[in-house]
């Protein structure tokens, strides 16, 4: 079963729920970087917490999500987006993530169970979240770590910096503590004039290992992760297929190297002759040739920048 993201409401405990699987997108995500246990682990549960970051936008935006920890592992970035659904449009919204880890020659441990990971992560470090919801307009909140493990500490970030009741579990069950079998995660807040214990019954699921199990039991639908981990009934609003997704290109490569000066093109092409840019979100690997380069210079000839 493909990726899914479900949004979710109990109108009368005045609730948002939202569950969403990522399996296939943290195996694509840890293919490309070459991860396995530790590393899979923290990245897919960064990944899954990215996205579930991103719905709470009232329009499209993108959401960075930094954590970066005292441990071997150092952190990790991800950017995320989900569309919101928009009544009688006909195009299907999308949802895409794409992430590293600081370090990933650091995380090569196996992480067999519901792993914790902050041993890996560390104790001291921060929560960084950037929304950036266009035209120049961005929103950041940063708190300290409080547990080194990531969805708890996300968790932390809602409820302090943006000040939202929130339970929030994201996990990553993996084939011998290694190899990702499946990826899951659940957030469930409070609305405007909302009573908090089903908030709270629902952060004890999720601390007791809802998710984990629900993964362990060959779950892979978003909607009964959902009403797994919530236990009461629920209204489902909308679905979504949600998809690892790296904005990198040529075309941005290029327009990166444009911001060199001619000097620095000149060292290029002398020696080695091109240029080579990898993704750190995606591990994409762009060479650019000495023609390129070199047409690239002429055209930066003459402007301001060709007498640096």
């Amino acid at each position: 079963m493909a990726d899914l993201l479900i949004r979710a409401v109990d109108p009368d405990a005045r609730l948002r729920i939202v569950a969403a699987i990522t399996t296939d997108l943290t195996q694509e995500a840890a293919r490309r970087h070459g991860l396995t246990g530790v590393g899979a682990c923290a990245l897919g549960r960064g990944l899954t917490s990215g996205l579930l970051l991103a719905t709470l936008a009232k329009a499209e935006e993108r959401v960075t999500l930094q954590i970066r920890g005292s441990g071997a592992l150092g952190g990790l970035t991800v950017d995320a987006s989900v569309e919101v659904p928009v009544a009688g449009a006909t195009a299907e919204p999308r949802g895409g993530v794409r992430g590293y880890v600081n370090h990933p020659e650091a995380a090569t441990a196996p992480c067999p169970g519901r792993g914790r990971l902050v041993d890996h992560l560390g104790r001291v470090g921060v929560v960084n979240v950037v929304r950036d919801i266009g035209q120049h307009d961005r929103y950041q909140g940063q708190v300290p770590l409080l547990t080194g493990e990531i969805d708890e500490d996300v968790e932390h970030y809602l409820r302090t910096s943006e000040q939202v009741p929130s339970a929030l579990g994201c996990d990553v069950l993996l084939r011998d503590g290694r190899s990702i079998d499946g990826a899951a995660g659940v957030l469930i807040q409070a609305l405007p004039g909302a009573g908090v214990d089903p908030v709270w019954e629902s952060l004890h699921a999720v601390r007791s290992g809802a998710v984990y199990q629900f993964l362990v039991g060959g779950g892979r639908d978003a909607e009964a992760l959902a009403r797994a981990v919530y236990g009461r009934p629920m209204q489902v609003l909308s679905s979504q297929p949600v998809h690892f997704r790296c904005r990198c290109s040529a075309l941005r490569v290029r327009e990166m190297l444009r911001l060199l000066t001619v000097i620095d093109l000149d060292e290029m092409i002398a020696d080695p002759g091109q240029a080579e840019v990898t993704c750190n979100y995606c591990s994409t690997r762009y060479v650019v040739g000495r023609e390129d380069l070199e047409h690239l210079r002429t055209e930066l000839r003459g402007g301001p920048r060709g007498n640096n």
